[in-house]
């Protein structure tokens, strides 16, 4: 997809231009480009330099308020953008207790996010989100200090098992929910297969219940992401992390009782097994979506699965089916928008790259049917039956001029977002310039984002868009702007923080 605008345009024409072309960001330009190539995946896995212990002890130990100046000079001196990634992850993974799998351990979820934001924006504001998720990092970091000051310690040698017997051990600790047998052996498996197949294996556990609305599949998704570009050698630590985190629970152990999270997954363990053939990406079809996506409206996890294995009986064509989910997630933000539905989109997203990414037509369906049955406990008890629908918005004409239409737009959005949906649409309908409007919603999360959830929904819905099939892909997006950023929001102190500390550098 290119980008079919004058950036100098933009600046002189949108109100986050203006803002931006004032000097908000001017300072980034005069900041060692993050170059678009260095952000793609490398063949094979990027070693470290040696002193990339000493860059997670930095992070680990400068105060909060000195960490981004001397990630300045750093950054000065030659630091280079992945060495900064992969000593954040780790000294995320290092200090925060991934339990709950949410609240402060966001510092570790967010990670991939913000990457994915760096990458989405222009060389120059690639630093951004970065060094938000340095200063956030701190924040987590204090904050599990005050709850215990958990550390992760090193692996029980003892208990690691060898090549023949790893992965036999990862899955029964992991079936059983034994912990500890659990940590050792995911070091052992890490250490003996490949990065591929361990990725097919969390993808299953991270699926598996609904505990801690969807960070479980989460936290697999983003941080597999992370690690296939900071590369492989941190994958030990990470995945050990991981493992902890899919392992919470409540109550006695699951795998000795019939709790509420764990009853859609053995549903769908036995409803995957009664399809036969492959899964197929197919083409839109967009009475199956519509037909689906009324059944998500309303439906328990069971109906909602039963409906979605009834289409692929019928068509094994899955874009038909993750249009409704996309279009179902969007819909519930768009109804009650907060907390609980912007985690039905970035669940969604998860689920969906992990489906992509897996190789096994058998996990692959298992995803795919918990991604509907997560849906539908987003929504909880309400039948969803009333409120707005997502396939019958309405485009509503904009007030002024074309050349004003991000302004309009985004000022509807801190003000009214039903008119902003509906403006987004006209726009879309009538200049087809998603680029320019993602642009301009990403540096809006940059200058006002003030929390980890406005970086992880804005990466995982912008990212979205081209997963959604052309007929929807525009009512996707409107429904984003009932969590996006508004330009009527406050300022952070993001870029004046960030400015002052290459100022001084």
């Amino acid at each position: 997809m290119k980008a079919r605008f004058s950036r100098r345009r933009f600046l002189r024409d949108t109100a986050t231009g203006a803002l931006l072309a004032s000097g908000a960001l001017r300072f980034l330009s005069r900041l060692p480009d993050v170059r678009a190539a260095d952000a793609r995946l490398e063949a094979g896995a990027v070693r470290f330099r040696p002193e990339i212990e000493p860059l997670v002890r930095l992070l680990e130990d400068t105060p909060r308020e000195r960490l981004l100046p001397e990630v300045a000079v750093r950054i000065r001196g030659g630091l280079g953008y992945k060495e900064l990634l992969a000593a954040l992850l780790l000294a995320g993974v290092r200090n925060i207790q991934p339990r709950p799998v949410g609240f402060k351990f966001h510092a570790v979820l967010v990670v991939n996010s913000a990457h994915l934001a760096s990458l989405a924006s222009a060389g120059e504001d690639r630093w951004l989100p970065i060094f938000w998720a340095l200063d956030y990092f701190k924040d987590a970091q204090a904050r599990d200090v005050r709850e215990g000051d958990w550390t992760m310690g090193p692996a029980s040698e003892a208990w690691v098992p060898g090549a023949a017997q790893a992965r036999r051990a990862f899955t029964e600790a992991m079936d059983g929910w034994d912990e500890q047998k659990a940590d050792a052996a995911v070091a052992g498996f890490v250490r003996t297969a490949r990065p591929d197949e361990i990725f097919e294996v969390f993808c299953r556990y991270g699926a598996r219940d609904f505990r801690d609305i969807g960070h479980k599949a989460i936290f697999v998704a983003n941080s597999w992401r992370t690690l296939r570009y900071i590369g492989w050698e941190h994958a030990e630590p990470v995945s050990r992390s991981l493992a902890y985190a899919l392992l919470d629970h409540e109550g006695d152990n699951p795998s000795r009782r019939d709790a509420a999270p764990d009853r859609p997954w053995r549903h769908n363990v036995r409803l995957a097994a009664q399809l036969r053939g492959e899964l197929r990406r197919g083409d839109a079809d967009a009475a199956a979506t519509t037909d689906l996506l009324a059944v998500l409206r309303r439906a328990s996890p069971e109906e909602a699965c039963d409906a979605v294995v009834a289409r692929l009986r019928k068509r094994a064509d899955t874009q038909p089916v993750w249009d409704a989910l996309f279009l179902g997630a969007g819909e519930l933000l768009m109804r009650r928008p907060g907390i609980v539905s912007l985690h039905a989109v970035t669940t969604a997203n998860a689920l969906h790259h992990a489906f992509e990414n897996c190789a096994d037509d058998g996990t692959r369906k298992l995803l795919l049917l918990q991604a509907a049955a997560f849906l539908t406990l987003f929504r909880g008890h309400s039948n969803g039956g009333e409120g707005i629908e997502i396939d019958r918005l309405e485009a509503r004409p904009l007030d002024g001029s074309k050349d004003g239409a991000l302004d309009e737009i985004f000022a509807d959005v801190s003000r009214n977002p039903v008119a902003a949906a509906g403006k987004l649409l006209t726009y879309l309908r009538d200049d087809r310039r998603p680029e320019e409007l993602m642009t301009a919603a990403r540096r809006l999360v940059f200058l006002k984002g003030s929390d980890s959830h406005d970086y992880k929904f804005s990466s995982a819905v912008l990212e979205d868009f081209d997963h959604v099939s052309d007929v929807w892909r525009d009512r996707y997006l409107a429904a984003s702007v009932f969590h996006l950023p508004g330009s009527g929001g406050p300022d952070n102190d993001l870029a004046r923080r960030t400015r002052e500390a290459f100022d001084g550098a």
